[in-house]
Formats: C-alpha cells, structure tokens, sequence
C-alpha cells in the first residue's frame, strides 16, 4: 500500500512497554503506521504539531497532565480521531465514560497484569479500532462542560410524561462506536414513566456497571445492568451486561430479561442481533426499536424482522452519528420506517407511543 495512504498514528502512553507494543501492533498493519510515541500529554502536543496525525491512542491516566485534562483540550482546539486506552478498574471505566463524553471515538480496555501477552491478544481489536476512529466523524467540544453524575436530571423539556401506556410496549436501542453518548442522549429525553427499555451497547465487562449507574444518575428514568429472569418495569431501562448477550422472554403476563452466556454473534457479545431477534419474536408489533451509531451491521438483519413482525423502528441519520455503519445497513435491508437525527428520536418514540396508546395488541 502506498505510505501516503496509510492511517498515521500517534501513540500517547506512560509505559514505554506499552509504547513499544501499542506501535510494533500498528505497524505490522499494512494499513496504517506508527509516526510516533509520547510519554506524556505535554510531549504529545508537540508531536501532533510536528506530525499531524490521523488518529491517537491516549493512555487514561499519565503524569504532568492526565489524559483526560488533555484530551479536553485536544477536542476544544484542534479536534481528531482518539482511541483512549483504559485499565479494567472502576476508576478506568468511570474516566473512560467521561473521556467518550469529551470526545473519544472509542477504548481499548488494557489488562492489568499480563500487559504484554493481553495486548497482543488485542491487536486485532485495538487496529480496528483505530480503523473505525480514522473514518469517524470529529466534532469540536463546545465551551461547556458535559454534566457530571448527580442527582436525577430535571424533567426534559418538551417531553410531557406518557400518561396511560399498556406495560405490553417495549422499546429497544442498539448502538456501537460513539453509542455511549447517542444512547444518553435519547434516555435523558425521556420521562419517567416511559416503557421498559433494552438496551445493547458493544461494551467490554467491566465497563457496563459504571455506564448505567453513570446513566441512571443522569436520566429520569432508572437505568440500571439486566439480571437473567427480572421482570421488566415502566419506566426503567435495561442494559446489556458486557460480556452477556441480553434478550427479552415471556413469563405469564410479564416480559422479563434473558442474560445469557453464549458464542459471540455478528463478533459481538452483547449482540444487537440476539436483542432484536427476541423483540422480533416474542414482542412483534408491540416493540419500538431504535438503532444507533456504530460500525458493522449487528442487528441489522434482525431489525427488518422486527418490521415484518409488526414494530415500529428508527435509525439514526448519517450526520448525526459518529459512525454510520449499523445504521446504514439497517436501512439497506428496509428495517427503517424513520429516518432522523439524534436530537429527534426520543420525540418520535414519544409521539409513536401516544398514537398507538389505544391499539396496543396483546398476547398473554
């Protein structure tokens, strides 16, 4: 391949073993290269001046300036495509969620012990990685900071409670690359006392935890990690536990979660197949279905039999995400009935729900 037209990467870490792995990984792509190595956020400054990269992978946590502080500057003065590099602890998954928030297309979640020998089983993750972040779209971090974990979000504006809705409706959201903050997005639209959602985001374990206690603090409805057999309530939201593939079952007159082990389907576990393909069977036209930002086509195949079985779904627009992939083929397979922006889903799952109030189709 000619150089020219290789991804060009820059590699920011505090470990000059990781330094050394994270850059003999890269370049032992035909695709992409390596254009150099910074011990810290402050040497890295001038090597991204020096180099113009395409893409960084930014360790989360350095000395002279964390990764954080820098990446927020970064996506303020001159945004590009990072790839943060996370330790699998709850300190790491916290500043990772908010590392996505300022910015960051994605993470790679190094181990703690055996860096070495967990890189390199890695390597194919942490290229792909790089791949999806060199075609995602930047946006430049506006002046205001994203809100920190709290107390309950006040009420949306815009966005009236429900009102009477049968417990037979269920919405479900599936998203990848830069769906952490496309999810948030739509939740803190909606009001408490919204159906039951499912929700399956690519995450790694370890990261889900700290993702929904992040969202739950954040949102007016509850959000919190799916358990294996729980009974699905209004106004809560459901996400898949990293590593698990989560899917809805019938119990009497109760929907609950299905959490379940398994072989990775579409590569992934969690699976927005698996999630969508259960909607499809056990919930047909009473299922809303939303797919978000992400590469690939999981559970794109699996949303257009949610259609033929009755649902009513929406993909995000190509302008609003981050990467357009899952979307795209959704629509490909004519699984969409709207189209729409992110900032107009929550809107549009709303109205959908208040003018099928009265024709809910049971099946107890």
């Amino acid at each position: 391949m000619d150089t020219r037209a290789r991804i060009r990467v820059v590699v920011v870490d505090d470990s000059a073993l990781v330094r050394g792995l994270l850059a003999e990984i890269i370049n032992r792509q035909s695709d992409m290269q390596c254009v150099g190595v910074a011990a810290d956020p402050l040497a890295a400054r001038e090597l991204i001046r020096a180099v113009n990269p395409d893409v960084i992978t930014l360790d989360v946590e350095m000395p002279r300036m964390d990764g954080i502080d820098f990446l927020s500057k970064l996506m303020r003065l001159r945004p590009m495509p990072v790839v943060m590099v996370s330790t699998l602890t709850e300190r790491g998954a916290e500043v990772t969620l908010r590392a996505l928030e300022l910015g960051a297309v994605d993470f790679v979640a190094k181990p703690r012990i055996g860096v070495a020998e967990g890189l390199q089983r890695l390597a194919d993750d942490i290229t792909d990685k790089i791949r999806i972040a060199a075609r995602a779209q930047v946006r430049r971090l506006a002046g205001a900071t994203p809100a920190e974990p709290g107390s309950k979000a006040a009420a949306p504006v815009g966005l009236a409670p429900m009102g009477r809705l049968s417990t037979e409706k269920l919405i479900f959201i599936g998203a990848s690359t830069g769906g952490t903050e496309a999810t948030k997005a739509v939740l803190m639209e909606l009001p408490a006392d919204s159906p039951a959602i499912l929700i399956t985001q690519h995450m790694p374990p370890g990261f889900t935890t700290s993702y929904a206690k992040r969202l739950d603090s954040l949102c007016q409805i509850r959000v919190k990690e799916a358990s294996d057999g729980e009974r699905l309530l209004p106004g809560h939201a459901y996400l898949a536990p990293g590593g698990f593939h989560l899917s809805v079952e019938r119990s009497g007159a109760n929907y609950v979660a299905r959490v379940r082990d398994g072989e990775a389907v579409n590569r992934h576990k969690p699976s927005v197949e698996v999630l969508f393909e259960s909607a499809a069977r056990v919930v047909g036209p009473n299922a809303l279905a939303v797919m978000l930002t992400g590469m690939g086509a999981d559970g794109a195949q699996a949303m257009r039999v949610m259609r033929d079985a009755g649902s009513y779904n929406i993909c995000q627009d190509e302008a609003t995400c981050v990467v357009f992939g899952m979307p795209r083929e959704a629509i490909a397979r004519g699984a969409a009935h709207d189209v729409l922006p992110l900032a107009r889903i929550a809107t549009a799952l709303a109205a959908r729900l208040k003018s099928t109030a009265g024709g809910t189709i049971h099946r107890i």
